[in-house]
């Protein structure tokens, strides 16, 4: 009798291979057209991305030797696409020019410029379309010219000639259906004047204001100026340096990061911003967590009557959806029909200038973040306070320890540690808090002598958030590299803080 040995470390081989193979192939194809798709479409990147994951698919699902990752790869995946990618795609956007100005490529951009038409106001006319079998005449009721037919298809030209008008004109409506085919029509006047489409209603004389005579080179037809392409800048300019836009995108090195610490307009407020998003995110912690512990301790008072009651209310604020709260907040902080500022004038003859004022608006923010957060910080302490052992307290009692006092060195002590990977939590949600300040002041009030928009309540998420979607120009290329220092920085500081953590533990763990 032989004895069979069986390989535990090998991983499970698919019940049924040729439905298995057959659904990996299947998957992996659609992938594949995915990416195929894309790249024809000009995402060339994403079809890259697509590509990878299909590979990656196809390997994992489809290999017997690496099958065991399948259970890790959706993990791998998401993190790939959804982390990794938008981190190195924003560093990426840092060196490069890429703004509201510089959004597209060259030949794109070339072709643009191309599109731009000069129409000659003197010979614009309406004109309306009657169809003629499979084909189309254009009628120009002001000279009482009718085209050839046409089938409206492609680029043609139609000669024109007088007629009377015809019976079955189209409606405007029907008409405008045809647009992508009357765009690409020259109608020939007897005279032979040429007329192209102007708009919905008229055709005219229309000359093209650019023309391309060379690879990187357009000239303007009015003047006979010569605009030359600047792949350093992403511009086609003209001898005197004046810029054509729209411009496309070009890497540009380091000037980006050059714009942030040589521009007194960009460096001063970045680095006033970063301070106030430090005290920001310190204060609304430290804050929020002292009044919800106080809360929490006062709601544990044995002799206290209704406590369910009182838990109830003070935890509504955190029932309550974040963004009606805020708005509820800016209006009762309006400066000029405010329910807080008619009290204080009724009280005091006040009218604090709550969103015109930097000190006033920072303090409001504050305000309105802690009644946010302190039901979050109320319910952990409740929890936690209920882990202190009543031993330890009766003792220090029994000593003759005050109830401050056995706060401070029997309860505290033993609640911070669970305690501090929250806190934690919450500096880093209150760092990138920007829903609070788009929705309350949008950043205002303005800090005075910048060259990019930047406010005094302005946290350094909602600064570079403004930089890149609500600025003029739209500096998504400076936001990246803004972005990328503030990767950097708060990474520095997380790592700090991870150091000191083990440290600590170190620390405790020795004595």
């Amino acid at each position: 009798m032989v004895a069979s040995t069986v390989n535990l470390d090998a991983p499970p081989a698919p019940r049924n291979p040729a439905l298995h193979y057959a659904i990996v192939g299947v998957i992996a194809l659609v992938l594949l057209y995915s990416s195929f798709t894309l790249y024809a479409m000009g995402q060339a990147l994403f079809g890259v991305i697509i590509l990878a994951l299909a590979f990656g698919f196809a390997v994992i699902f489809g290999s017997q030797r690496f099958y065991a990752h399948r259970f890790i790869y959706p993990g791998i995946a998401a993190i790939s696409v959804f982390i990794l990618f938008p981190i190195l795609y924003t560093v990426y956007l840092g060196f490069t020019n890429y703004s509201s100005f510089n959004l597209l490529s060259f030949e794109r951009s070339v072709e643009v410029i191309l599109r731009a038409k000069t129409i000659d106001q003197s010979t614009e006319q309406n004109f309306s379309v009657a169809p003629d079998g499979d084909a189309y005449r254009i009628w120009l009721p002001d000279s009482g010219l009718l085209s050839d037919p046409i089938a409206l298809d492609g680029a043609a030209t139609a000669t024109l000639s007088t007629s009377d008008e015809p019976a079955n004109l189209l409606e405007r409506r029907d008409a405008i259906k045809l647009r992508n085919g009357l765009k690409e029509l020259e109608l020939i006047t007897p005279e032979g004047e040429s007329l192209r489409n102007a708009g919905l209603r008229t055709f005219a004389g229309v000359t093209p204001e650019f023309e391309r005579i060379a690879e990187d080179q357009l000239l303007r037809t009015s003047d006979g100026v010569i605009f030359t392409a600047d792949h350093s800048t992403g511009f086609f300019t003209d001898p005197d340096g004046n810029t054509m836009p729209p411009g496309w995108r070009v890497n540009i090195g380091f000037d980006n990061y050059e714009r942030i610490f040589t521009s007194e307009g960009i460096r001063a407020p970045m680095l006033r911003i970063f301070v106030w998003t430090i005290i920001f995110a310190v204060s609304s912690v430290v804050i929020t967590f002292a009044l919800g512990l106080l809360l929490a301790v006062i709601l544990q008072w044995p002799h206290m009557r209704g406590k369910a009651i009182y838990r109830i209310l003070l935890i509504l604020p955190y029932a309550v959806p974040s963004f009606i709260s805020i708005l509820v907040f800016k209006g009762i902080f309006n400066q000029n029909f405010g329910e807080i500022n008619l009290i204080l004038e009724a009280l005091f003859g006040i009218r604090p200038e709550w969103f015109t004022n930097g000190t006033l608006a920072r303090v409001m923010i504050l305000i309105v973040n802690v009644w946010l957060g302190y039901p979050y910080m109320m319910l952990l302490a409740m929890g936690f306070l209920q882990s202190v052992p009543e031993d330890h307290k009766k003792a220090a009692a029994l000593e003759g320890a005050s109830a401050l006092r056995v706060f401070f060195t029997i309860t505290l002590p033993q609640i911070i540690p669970p305690f501090l990977p929250l806190l934690l939590a919450s500096f880093a949600f209150n760092f990138n808090n920007l829903v609070l300040i788009l929705l309350l002041t949008r950043g205002g009030p303005d800090i005075p002598g910048t060259v990019i928009q930047a406010g005094e309540t302005d946290i350094l998420g909602s600064f570079v958030f403004r930089i890149s979607f609500m600025d003029s120009g739209q500096q998504f290329g400076l936001a990246g590299a803004i972005t990328f220092m503030i990767f950097v920085i708060v990474g520095a500081m997380a790592y700090s803080n991870f150091l000191a953590m083990r440290r600590a533990a170190a620390r405790r763990s020795g004595q």
